[in-house]
């Protein structure tokens, strides 16, 4: 084996990815098409979760404070995320380039391989392990691992090579973008207009991206790639301005498919970020999204490559995944009808501004578009599946930082806590025990996973290994014979 897993992919996605396979413990070899980075920041926005995400695994200081906006958007309406229960609440602005160099020196600095030049073209599965054939800088190469992840895009070969189909919608609408430098146009945010909507922002280094969609414009309609030449064109046609004269640094066309894989994973092969769906990327959804597959998936495929997962640990991630975006896709092409539409659908946007007026809509939409109301499963405990909320502790989650599972003792009972530090032994390197000093009503016990959700809760003095084997694995030592145990 040249390495455990393989992520196809250094984007965002495949960089987080490769990252918290090494915090799992996993070799991790990562193939990238492009030689070198690219500057282009084709999304800009960080949500909530994101951040929570990030501060998880210790990353913020080195991100440092980047700028932060109450108001984002649903489909162009303002929309106030401040209301979010997170103490991240609201947009950070954050090039991709930047969120990239981030975390390829993360992953780096954990020891993930990253290969660039490499272009995957064949992939086949072979009893226990996977052969990826890549075109190299010498020539084409051959890798071999026992899971591949496919991180490499909507337009990747991993998904096509693995045989998993794409479901949904396709295309019918389309929005031009490009980064021009050295155009004076003012902004305009979600302007519109007889013949179109207009958007144009200006950023702190004098480079305006501008983007245009005109009314009853067909997807695909441009032969061959789009041209700064049809941004221009469509953007004079809409808001009679002339940025021809700009220098375009990065020009592309964004169609309003909604597409998703009929599965996540296929044996060996397993798909995170935009190869596991396809969406107008409005308001930074597409990036936060797949950010937050690589992290759902990441401890799963560490455990399963180290031989300790327990049965359908793997599975599960399409289990929890698959919904989540398949809700994600329904938001997101619920805006792209409202953003793109005509003259016809601004009755249902007006309505739409009104109800957002009222904070139980308004902080219900915020929730959901800023990622922090993902709730895996249907326990019977509101938060079991849902994300660990601030326990009052500093540093209650410390062990996230590691990618290992917390067993949170909020019990205040001296009693409890040392017999839950012997139970906790068994999944050393795992779970960490950590006891909070600010206990928590109604609340014993609970245990959160390396992703930052809870797997389990006690509100009564209950045996928690169960459910470290559940989610943990088996270990060396026999549960069964042990003495002590509470309820």
């Amino acid at each position: 084996m040249d390495a455990e897993v393989i992520v196809v992919g250094a984007g965002p996605v495949g960089l987080m990815l490769a990252g918290e396979l090494r915090l799992g413990g996993a070799e991790v070899l990562v193939l990238e098409r492009l030689v070198t980075p690219t500057a282009e920041s084709r999304a800009s926005t960080l949500h909530a979760r994101t951040m929570e995400i990030f501060e998880q695994r210790g990353l913020l200081a080195e991100l440092g404070t980047p700028p932060r906006q109450a108001m984002g958007h649903f489909a162009g309406i303002p929309l106030d995320l401040s209301g979010a229960p997170s103490p991240h609440a609201g947009l950070w602005k954050v090039p991709q380039a930047r969120v990239e160099e981030l975390l390829a020196d993360w992953a780096r600095g954990l020891g993930a391989d990253i290969r660039r030049g490499h272009e995957v073209v064949g992939l086949t599965a072979s009893g226990d392990r996977v052969l990826v054939r890549a075109e190299g800088p010498r020539g084409t190469v051959e890798f071999a691992a026992r899971h591949v992840a496919g991180c490499d895009g909507e337009d990747g070969a991993v998904r096509d090579l693995a045989g998993i189909a794409l479901r949904g919608r396709t295309a019918a609408r389309e929005l031009l973008r490009a980064d021009v430098a050295g155009v004076g146009i003012r902004d305009r945010r979600f302007e519109r207009l007889p013949g179109g909507l207009a958007i144009a922002a200006r950023r702190p280094d004098g480079v305006t991206r501008v983007m245009v969609a005109e009314h009853g414009g067909v997807a695909g309609r441009h032969p061959g790639p789009v041209t700064f030449k049809d941004v221009t064109a469509a953007w004079e046609r809409v808001t009679g301005e002339d940025v021809g004269a700009g220098v375009p640094l990065w020009v592309g066309a964004f169609g309003d498919a909604s597409l998703q894989a009929e599965r996540y994973r296929a044996g060996p092969v397993l798909l995170a970020g935009d190869a596991a769906h396809r969406q107008l990327p409005v308001g930074g959804q597409a990036i936060n999204l797949g950010l937050q597959d690589a992290v759902n998936l990441g401890w799963k495929l560490a455990a399963a490559a180290s031989g300790h997962a327990p049965d359908g640990l793997l599975d599960g991630y399409h289990d929890e995944r698959h919904p989540a975006g398949h809700r994600a896709l329904r938001t997101i092409e619920a805006q792209a009808r409202l953003l793109l539409g005509g003259p016809e659908v601004e009755p249902v946007r007006a309505v739409l501004a009104e109800l957002l007026a009222h904070g139980e809509a308004r902080d219900r939409l915020a929730r959901q578009i800023s990622g922090v109301d993902v709730r895996y499963g249907d326990a019977e405990h509101p938060l079991v599946g849902a994300r660990m909320p601030n326990v009052g502790t500093v540093g209650a989650l410390g062990p996230l930082r590691y990618g290992r599972g917390v067993l949170l003792d909020l019990s205040a009972d001296t009693e409890r806590r040392d017999l839950l530090r012997e139970w906790a032994r068994a999944w050393a390197g795992r779970v960490d025990l950590v006891v909070s000093d600010q206990p928590t009503a109604g609340l014993d016990t609970a245990l959160v996973r390396p992703d930052g959700h809870v797997a389990w809760v006690s509100d009564r003095a209950a045996d928690p290994r169960p459910a470290l084997g559940r989610w943990f694995g088996r270990t060396d030592h026999d549960h069964s014979s042990r003495q002590g145990g509470i309820g």
